[in-house]
């Protein structure tokens, strides 16, 4: 129960953090604006007749993916503000599992991922995007591993980040080429070779197909744009999740042991 509790008080402490960051929560409610109704109309009016399917709903799950994935992953940036502000180290001396903190963190930066894609499914809604109550549903589940991977893939990102000034300057370079490589806004399946590798190494490449593969099941569009069987994108991201979940916490924690 001790456990738990500490897994609930940090997650908690993140929730409360959203809901006192305003910048924060309107940017949530814009960047779906942007992506979707600029980019993505736009893209969809010069490209869309020529794909064989609605190029605005394949971006709108790329966007959705995306979000999850980069909100998650972002958040976890505030470890490196705790560390500066010694929080963290209070939190390590406590009595509680180091992974116990740090899946805490990532639980509490999952739900402000889900507070954050209320703006991408209310846009949604407005552009008459076909997702109903039961595509919603299923895909609830799956949402929930790609926000979880994001989060894992920032823990590992984050622990080799010395100083906040650092992880804003070097972490959008990590993760905006990853909009491209992982196909949010555009077909990946035939690429060059040199991009094509970039893209299979990619983590959010799998999460977005994770969430394509789910929506698109069983529908006539599901060959033009999956990549891979759902089977080897939840692999995927639960493998390459726990690693980053266990390197990160690893070099993490010893860091702090060393200060």
């Amino acid at each position: 129960m001790r456990e738990i509790n500490a897994v609930a008080t940090i997650a908690f402490r993140d929730i409360t953090k959203l809901f006192r960051d305003k910048t924060r929560m309107v940017a949530s409610l814009i960047f779906p604006v942007i992506f979707i109704g600029v980019l993505g109309t736009s893209l969809e009016t010069n490209l869309g007749a020529n794909l064989g399917y609605n190029f605005l709903t394949f971006i709108f799950i790329g966007v959705l993916g995306q979000t999850l994935f980069q909100s998650t992953a972002a958040g976890i940036i505030s470890l490196v503000e705790d560390r500066q502000n010694d929080f963290a180290q209070e939190m390590f001396i406590a009595p509680i599992s180091r992974y116990s903190i740090l899946i805490g963190k990532i639980l509490g930066e999952t739900l402000v991922s889900f507070v954050q894609i209320i703006g991408v499914l209310l846009f949604a809604f407005i552009i008459r995007i076909p997702l109903d109550i039961p595509s919603l549903i299923r895909l609830l589940p799956f949402i929930l591993i790609v926000s979880m991977f994001g989060g894992a893939f920032g823990v590992f990102v984050m622990s080799f980040m010395n100083d906040q000034r650092a992880a804003n300057q070097i972490f959008p370079f990590i993760l905006f080429p990853q909009f491209f490589l992982a196909g949010v806004f555009n077909p990946i399946k035939d690429l060059p070779l040199p991009v094509l590798i970039a893209s299979r190494i990619s983590p959010m490449t799998y999460g977005v197909d994770l969430l394509r593969s789910i929506y698109y099941y069983g529908k006539p569009e599901y060959a033009k744009t999956v990549l891979f069987n759902p089977g080897v994108d939840i692999a995927v991201c639960l493998i390459a999740g726990l690693i980053f979940l266990f390197v990160g916490t690893y070099v993490f924690v010893k860091k702090e042991r060393d200060r």
